[in-house]
């Protein structure tokens, strides 16, 4: 049996590529949400991070197969909705991973690529260890704080200004006579061991939570809606960059750095000045014999071309800047014992075994749970009920199961074999054949879609859920507590649950009060719901967050939206679009081909009112929207240099000429691309011109 988890990138075929990249997109975004929006991740930062590089070596391999919800693309997950939101005036974006000296090699050559620089070109580096808490955003205003907020999902946060301000070591003004009038600084929240470890015994003796790790205490610390509390936990500060700010105190990150020292904001005494890669490796060697007993936690050491008009030319690349890495340590490991393995049924049917251990301590974190994925990796590490197993964590999160250590397996043991029923409503559960591939996909899913009782409750839950219609009070709890009252069964039920506001007020922990809170955040979704979110609420296979905004652009509306889906030429309008391929296509077009989902949505629209999404456009921006192809030799600056200038002004940059092309820019040497241009009758300019035409000649 061929297992593609496992299966080297570079033997892959296209089929199996998308394949894989359609199972990473979605094990990588549960696992965001796992561990930025709950503080409660499951696996551990070694294995997070080799699902990410197998997908960016995937997509780097199959560039042509890069999905709009892929994991390159995004960062962590939507904030909680206890504090208010807060827009970062700039993104907090998060880094890119290095783990072998020759990915750091890479890096600089990348970095020497992009600006076109020669090898004996100095570029200077700054490294930093990275510290392993919850980063954050504080905002100055002439000297002054007012606003302090989490990273969140990178483009918004959580509000949490109070509870920073009880920080000691972050100053409630700047210590500088002549502050810029806004000022944003980024850095790390964290818990010292010591402190972390004395918390833990006076909690103990309250009888209060035990935390797993300082990282998860200092994030809950954080999120208290009492300010006081936090004021009681012994959180500290490192600044590490700068957001939005009216005027930089220096000219490089070094400078910058000794800038937040004078200012009053504490930085890691550790950061130093890199000229070569060897030096970056030293420092790397150097922090990893000293992490013992450096006090705190970290978990690898930051890389960052130190001045700021090269950073600004790097630029961003999807969810990171081209100009800093991340150099992770490698994974700690620990022995333990499979007391049972079990089958849990998700929100679309699929059944996921868990090897239940006997609790380890990994890294300081006691672990009793492991996630299997499906059969197949059961099979191909050959777990066993009552084998001893190898798990493994990297800073903070719950390991994933390594190996099994066969010298030690207990005679009479027999290999797991994964139900066919489904262990929560008795159907069949089977292994579909994707039609594309002719293959069985890796997931075995129960063919009860409609009334199994654990899908219905996920897909409702799902459907309220804060990425989609957002409904605050309907969580996990209270959609199985209306199921088996029997008053939810599909999403338009949700919109009806005022025909038993009497029952629900006269039920325990309820009343008036929660009645009505719960029935006014249902009415205020009613009507406020935007297409993107109704999409994402349906649940349909392979539809995330970002495909869901994608879609929302390219159709703008729900009955323009359903009309293409419910046509007999969906699919080649699906596959028409720019980053939706063959199979995601197919996906979409099997879920509304479905009798009882078109009647659900039918059902639900009565209910609701969809809200228009408009396409975006870059401000004031001349090739906003329009389709560009590069050719030929560019001279005033690098190739990828002009393709992220013209994606920032809002331009799509395609790597080949079509009907939708809306124009080519062509340099010497222009070949094939610039014949279908002419072919086609589509407009071709110069390098010059293109400069020209969007303000920077």
């Amino acid at each position: 049996m061929t297992d593609l988890a496992n299966k080297p990138v570079q033997q892959l075929t296209e089929k199996e590529a998308t394949k894989e990249l359609a199972r990473l997109a979605a094990e990588i975004g549960g696992h965001d949400r796992l561990y930025y929006q709950d503080d409660a991740p499951t696996i551990t930062d070694a294995a997070y991070d080799l699902l990410r590089r197998r997908n960016n070596d995937i997509e780097a391999r199959f560039p042509e197969l890069i999905r709009h919800d892929s994991p390159s693309r995004k960062v962590g997950a939507k904030p909680v909705e206890r504090f208010e939101k807060v827009r970062h005036a700039l993104p907090m974006l998060s880094l890119d991973n290095a783990f072998e000296d020759s990915d750091v090699e890479d890096f600089v050559a990348r970095i020497r690529r992009f600006l076109g620089s020669k090898e004996g070109d100095e570029i200077a580096l700054v490294a930093e260890p990275k510290i392993d808490g919850l980063a954050v955003s504080l905002r100055y205003e002439d000297g002054v704080f007012v606003l302090g907020a989490t990273r969140g999902d990178g483009a918004e946060g959580e509000n949490v200004t109070a509870n920073i301000r009880t920080i000691a070591d972050i100053p409630q003004r700047l210590h500088t006579r002549k502050p810029p009038p806004v000022f944003e600084v980024r850095g790390e929240v964290y818990m010292s061991h010591a402190d972390f470890a004395a918390m833990n015994r006076r909690q103990e003796e309250k009888g209060e939570k035990i935390f797993a790790n300082p990282r998860n205490a200092a994030a809950g610390s954080l999120r208290q809606l009492d300010a006081n509390m936090t004021a009681a936990r012994p959180l500290r500060f490192f600044a590490y960059a700068l957001g939005e700010v009216s005027e930089a105190p220096a000219k490089t990150h070094w400078e910058t750095l000794q800038a937040l020292k004078k200012w009053g904001l504490p930085v890691n005494p550790l950061a130093k000045p890199c000229g070569s890669v060897a030096d970056m490796l030293q420092f790397y060697r150097d922090i990893q014999h000293q992490r013992a007993g450096l006090g705190y936690d970290i978990d690898g050491i930051v890389y960052k071309v130190d001045r700021y008009d090269l950073q600004a030319r790097l630029g961003f690349v999807s969810r990171s800047p081209r100009w800093a890495i991340a150099h992770k340590f490698a994974a700690e490991q620990a022995e333990s014992v499979v007391e049972r393995i079990a089958v849990y049924v998700g929100r679309t049917g699929v059944l996921t075994p868990v090897a239940h251990i006997k609790p380890v301590t990994v890294g300081g974190v006691v672990v009793q749970n492991v996630s299997l994925h499906n059969e197949e990796e059961v099979a191909r590490k050959d777990v066993r009920e009552g084998d001893t197993v190898v798990v493994q964590r990297a800073g903070d999160v719950i390991p994933q199961l390594v190996r099994v250590v066969l010298e030690r397996r207990p005679k009479g043991t027999h290999a797991y074999k994964i139900p066919e029923i489904c262990p929560v409503c008795g159907s069949t559960a089977v292994r579909a054949i994707n039609p594309k591939t002719g293959e069985p996909e890796v997931a075995r899913r129960c063919t009860n879609t409609l009334s199994c009782p654990a899908q219905a409750v996920e897909r409702l839950y799902h459907f309220a859920s804060r990425d989609a219609f957002d409904i605050e009070g309907l969580g996990e709890k209270t959609a199985q507590e209306f199921f088996d009252l029997g008053w939810l069964r599909e999403p338009a039920d949700i919109f009806r649950l005022t025909e038993h506001a009497d029952e629900l007020k006269a039920r325990e922990g309820w009343g008036d009060q929660s009645t009505a809170k719960l029935l006014n955040a249902i009415e205020v979704r009613r009507k406020t719901t935007p297409l993107d979110r109704f999409i994402l609420a349906l649940g349909i296979p392979q539809v995330g967050e970002t495909t869901a905004r994608l879609l929302a652009r390219n159709f703008h509306n729900a009955d323009a939206f359903l009309r293409s889906m419910y046509s007999a030429t969906a699919e080649e309008e699906l596959d028409a679009i720019e980053g939706i391929g063959d199979v995601m296509a197919r996906a979409i077009k099997v879920f509304f081909d479905e009798t009882h989902n078109r009647d659900a949505i039918v059902r639900l629209l009565k209910q609701i009112t969809v809200v228009d999404v408009a396409a975006p456009r870059a401000v004031n921006s001349p090739v906003a929207g329009k389709v560009v192809v590069f050719t030929g030799t560019l001279e005033r600056m690098t190739r990828a240099e002009a393709k992220a200038r013209a994606e920032s002004l809002g331009a799509k940059v395609a790597g080949s000429v079509s009907k939708k092309t809306d124009l080519v820019v062509a340099g010497p040497g222009a070949g094939s691309k610039l014949t279908d241009a002419q072919k086609l009758g589509v407009t071709v300019i110069s390098e010059d011109d293109w400069l020209k035409k969007i303000g920077e000649a």
